[in-house]
């Protein structure tokens, strides 16, 4: 019984692991991969549920190792996603010291795009637009509490991305 637990715990976790990945890879159009994934996650979610479900034996243990499994899957399957699958980010920051956040992002190779704007309280602000590649999100959070700690932050992920430069 407790062989048969681990063996679904750990089945489940590969299972849902793909399950998100799959889904990522889904939204950014790439169909085909998704297919595959989808396929291999559905082969091994019906082994492992066949396997639990026809246990004779009713234990509560293979139910929690199926829910655990799932759980952990979950958690595992989001860091998978975000270590192997590339993702760009829009930023847009609304800035009272946009001159000096513009040089010093510049500075450190981000490719900065600057718009004039009307907002509520200033009748011209300024908006600056960069487009990243999601590991670097962390560095534009430090340089911009740096530079100005109530900056307006939009991030927002892309799903495309065509021409310009983004800076490495």
């Amino acid at each position: 019984m407790f062989l048969l637990c681990i063996k679904i715990f750990f089945i489940r976790i590969l299972d849902v692991s793909l399950g998100t990945v799959r889904t990522l890879v889904t939204v950014r159009g790439k169909n085909f991969i998704a297919s595959i994934i989808g396929f291999v996650e559905v082969l091994v979610w019906f082994l492992v549920a066949k396997e639990a479900i026809s246990e004779a034996n009713d234990s509560i243990w293979i139910a929690i190792s199926y829910a655990l499994g799932f759980a952990a899957g979950t958690f595992i399957g989001g860091i998978v996603s975000r270590r192997i699958i590339k993702t760009n980010l829009t930023i847009e920051i609304i800035s009272s010291k946009a001159d000096k956040l513009v040089k010093t992002l510049r500075d450190s190779n981000f490719a900065v795009t600057v718009l004039d704007i009307k907002g509520r309280v200033k009748s011209t602000s300024k908006m600056l637009i960069l487009e990243i590649e999601s590991h670097r999100l962390s560095e534009i959070r430090e340089i911009t509490n740096e530079v100005d700690n109530k900056a307006f932050v939009i991030v927002n992920e892309t799903k495309y991305v065509f021409n310009g430069y983004i800076g490495n």
